[in-house]
């Protein structure tokens, strides 16, 4: 990913977190006829990416810049 991931965000429901396009749940661009993928928030835990090994950005703590 080469936008900033938010590491919590308030409805992560809302979104789906499979690429760069952060979609609306009703509005999948992908078009590949799966659903949308869960942000690791939803599955692991409000503290996902330190087990993950992630630092958040330092001017913007509530994000971190995930490598491809």
């Amino acid at each position: 990913m080469a936008k900033p991931f938010p590491l919590k965000p308030k409805h992560p429901e809302r979104i789906c977190w499979g690429c760069d396009r952060y979609c609306a749940t009703d509005a999948l661009a992908c078009g590949n006829g799966s659903g949308r993928t869960q942000h690791p928030v939803e599955t692991q835990g409000e503290d996902w990416y330190v087990a993950w090994g992630i630092e958040p950005e330092p001017d913007r703590p509530s994000h971190a810049k995930l490598k491809p």
